[in-house]
């Protein structure tokens, strides 16, 4: 074994072992779904400040901080709490709190020491968890959000695999802690043992800091994995960034061990605000330096981190310190809405792995507008869900299973507004896409009234080129087997002139209805010119021609609209290429006989 190939197995194993414990952290969040977790009533911050008694209770009367006598002000002693040792009941809840987690097993006890307070003395309060109420908006936030933190991961896992590099590990390791799934489960779970809770506290430190580095290492390298001129100095100073924020990380486990650390942890999602901007900031300043493909790819990559990195800091910046609640009062963010915030860090993956995997992509603007329109026609629904549900689930006191059916039903009734108020979109504002589709429709009808081979062919090049802006377009004719190039624009004469089945970049039998061509193959053209589309012209009896089609001038692909506008121009040019065979056939025809009776006179 080559020791190549020893280094590509010994880093595929060390991804699946990384991938296997990002998912172990948010995976057992499903379980909260049917067994809701408890909680103690109270958040804290990293000063030790109590400023919230009621948690997710609907009274406060329900909750064990309030019934205990704890108030908004109060303030955990954290001295009195701190961990050596790390096996004591102070200790041990100290670190269940930690981080703003509410979270705990239900019936789970909990000592905390309360300082010394105004007139208030200090004190000792025992609490003993209660569950948290049932309620369906969370619960659907948290099978949505868990589920797409698992394709997240996943999907950062497959572009390690497949194209394994600096720029690929850099976007696995930021995905690793940044995604859109929880790990209160799983935090709740190591409760039980304060090491081991201790040691994963510490080691989400070292991921958040692995993770701002990755997300600036892989801003530097997207999308071709590479750094160039400028940005070589930065990568080159990333280690030295990585240790400084780890020692912001690290800073704010201050709080475990007696130290009031509220300002590092602020620090710390300020730092992550600050490494976003920087992150934003260098793929917009590299993305003049690529080519018009690559540029394409990037404009992606921009936009994910646009609508990604916000709102996964924002959730963070809300669940984690007690800022938007000084800022905003109590209750300013409620757990379904943080929910939705950490779900739509997940375009940010989507987008990426959309970007690296492919070598050309459509523009980037076709999925914001749909986009748009999905969360214009979800904006209802998510405020109904979030306002009135469970008590509409209370008052029709429906079975678990039938919200199931009533779920799915809702979602098919969603993804068929969407897809036709999309079609609607890009009729009134895709004008672009519109001319095009005239354009080649008046092509289609000149092509099937055409009287000769080489008419149809000059059209079948010509029109798209110019409709859809195309770099660069070719047909090949199927003589006897043979498919022999005898049109083109933006093909060399160095390019190639015939092609046969099973030859790359056509499959050993060809489809009847166009297709994708991932690999160019040799000698034919690169770059921009390069064919993305591959147009089969025939029916089953009959294949008459292939017409291949390059991405547009701008670098993006043909998106699946344009490729249906070219599977139309093949139909008619089907047609036509049969009445001109049909109609040489009939001339054919008609000589012989001609010949037959001059030969019968000369008789």
């Amino acid at each position: 074994m080559s020791e190549q190939n020893a280094w590509r197995l010994l880093g595929r194993a060390v991804l699946a072992v990384l991938t296997l414990y990002a998912l172990a952290m948010i995976v057992p969040d499903f379980v909260r779904i049917v067994r809701p977790l408890g909680s103690l009533g109270l958040t804290t911050n990293a000063d030790g400040l109590i400023y919230d008694v009621q948690g997710p209770f609907v009274e406060q009367e329900d909750s064990p901080a309030w019934r205990a006598g704890l108030r908004v002000g109060d303030r955990v002693d954290l001295p009195a709490m701190r961990c050596p040792p790390v096996d004591s009941v102070r200790c041990a809840s100290n670190l269940a709190l930690w981080g703003g987690v509410t979270y705990v097993l239900p019936g789970r006890i909990a000592s905390l020491m309360i300082a010394t307070e105004g007139d208030r003395p200090a004190r000792e309060v025992r609490l003993v968890a209660g569950q948290r109420p049932r309620s369906i908006a969370v619960n659907i936030v948290t099978a949505l959000t868990v589920t797409a933190g698992v394709l997240v991961v996943l999907g950062a896992a497959y572009l390690v695999w497949i194209r394994p590099g600096p720029m690929t590990w850099g976007f696995f390791a930021y995905v690793m802690y940044f995604n859109p799934g929880q790990q209160f489960q799983f935090l709740a779970w190591l409760q039980q043992w304060p090491w081991a809770l201790l040691a994963q506290h510490i080691a989400s430190c070292v991921l958040q800091a692995v993770g701002y580095a990755g997300l600036i290492l892989f801003a530097l390298r997207a999308p071709v994995d590479r750094t160039e001129g400028r940005w070589r100095l930065v990568e080159r100073a990333l280690p030295a960034l990585a240790l400084v924020f780890l020692a912001v990380e690290l800073m704010s486990l201050g709080s475990l061990f007696g130290f009031r650390t509220e300002l590092a942890m602020r620090a710390s999602l300020m730092m992550g605000f600050l490494v976003s901007a920087a992150a934003l900031a260098i793929l917009i300043g590299r993305r003049r330096d690529l080519s018009p493909r690559d540029y394409q790819r990037i404009r992606w990559v921009i936009w994910g981190c646009l609508i990604g990195l916000p709102a996964s800091l924002f959730a963070e910046l809300w669940q984690v310190t007690s800022l938007p609640s000084s800022l905003f009062g109590a209750g300013a963010g409620t757990e379904d809405l943080v929910g939705y915030m950490y779900l739509v860090n997940a375009v940010l993956c989507l987008f990426v792995v959309e970007a690296v995997r492919r070598p050309t992509v459509v523009s980037v603007w076709v999925p914001l507008r749909r986009a748009t329109v999905l969360g214009l026609i979800l904006s209802l629904p998510a405020f109904f869900i979030h306002e009135e549900l469970n008590t509409v689930h209370e008052w029709t006191e429906l079975p678990e299973w039938a919200w199931i059916l009533v779920a799915s039903i809702l979602v098919f009734v969603i993804s068929r507004a969407h897809e036709w108020t999309t079609e609607l979109a890009d009729r009134l504002f895709d004008r672009d896409f519109r001319r095009a589709e005239r354009r080649l429709e008046e092509a289609g009808h000149d092509i099937r009234r055409a009287d000769s081979l080489a008419d149809i062919e000059r059209r079948l090049v010509e029109e798209p080129l110019k409709a859809l802006r195309l770099a660069s377009a070719a047909i090949f004719r199927d003589e006897e087997g043979t498919l022999r190039r005898c049109e083109s624009i933006g093909w060399e004469a160095k390019d190639r002139l015939t092609l046969s089945d099973g030859e790359p970049p056509l499959p050993a039998v060809t489809p009847g209805a166009p297709f994708p061509i991932a690999e160019a193959g040799a000698g034919l053209p690169d770059d921009l010119a390069r064919p993305v589309l591959a147009v089969p012209i025939g029916n089953p009896r009959r294949r008459f021609a292939i017409a291949f089609y390059s991405a547009h001038e701008a670098g993006t692909d043909l998106d699946g609209a344009e490729r249906d506008l070219l599977a139309a121009l093949a139909h008619d040019a089907e047609i036509a290429y049969g009445q001109v065979e049909r109609e040489a056939l009939q001339r054919e025809i008609e000589r012989l006989k001609g010949l037959i009776r001059e030969a019968a006179r000369r008789v």
